[in-house]
């Protein structure tokens, strides 16, 4: 799943949403629905239109996963100490 997440990119920001740290949970049931609890970067952020479509459309491409839910939450809060060191050291953040 993290795989499918690493080909979802804020099209403002080179890195790809795991990285970003914008996944907080991925959970399956027994029916093999997998929810994604996520967050933006920002609540106004432009990219909120379509990014938890595209979350939900690559989690549906893997074999076996029978749906995707995607929730959307602001709690915690963002900030640039969730994102990796590889995308820190990508985007020159020390």
């Amino acid at each position: 799943m993290i795989e499918a997440l690493s080909h979802v990119f804020d099209p403002e920001i080179p890195v790809n949403i795991y990285e970003l740290g914008l996944i907080y949970d991925i959970i399956v049931d027994e029916r093999a629905v997998v929810g994604i609890r996520m967050t933006l970067t920002a609540p106004g952020c432009p990219a909120a239109q379509i990014l938890p479509g595209q979350v939900a459309d690559e989690i549906k491409r893997i074999q076996g996963v029978s749906d995707a839910k995607v929730d959307v939450v602001w709690e915690p809060p963002w900030d640039k100490d969730k994102m990796s060191e590889a995308a820190k050291l990508q985007l020159g953040i020390w």
